[in-house]
């Protein structure tokens, strides 16, 4: 499937989105718990708390992987990470349509702009962790 050789920058990104999916998960238990909140969209079955709390377990979980895993297991996480990303979209989408201003999103032109960051952070998922290339060799 994967030989799992990554060039420095691949492993630089990786780290990077690693160190960032575990500082954010920990943001879903402690400092921006209230912020993370405003992106629950309202057909979310659970409480928005405990959806929050959960998320925050799933993002240290992918942050960790993408710190610690190698090869196949590495591409699968990306591709993890990729689904993760898309699945939260709906919650950036609600922030921004419900005008709800949190985590450092207190204009209509940030949200507005993160919901275009949402693909680089898939593609950095995809990327850094080799799927992007399993992806091209297996059509």
């Amino acid at each position: 499937m994967f030989e799992g050789k990554t060039t420095g920058a691949q492993d630089a990104a990786r780290n990077l989105l690693g160190t960032f999916m575990v500082g954010a998960g920990i943001g879903h238990w402690t400092f921006a718990r209230k912020g993370f909140k405003a992106q629950v969209p309202s057909w979310v079955p659970l409480d928005k708390d405990s959806t929050v709390l959960a998320s925050g377990v799933v993002e240290v979980g992918l942050g960790l992987g993408m710190l610690l895993l190698k090869g196949e297991n590495r591409v699968r996480l990306g591709f993890g990470l990729a689904t993760f990303f898309v699945a939260i979209f709906p919650g950036n989408w609600a922030q921004y349509k419900h005008d709800r201003p949190d985590l450092n999103l207190d204009t209509e032109q940030k949200r507005l702009m993160r919901l275009f960051f949402q693909p680089v952070l898939i593609g950095l998922a995809l990327w850094s962790t080799g799927a992007w290339k399993v992806l091209r060799k297996n059509p």
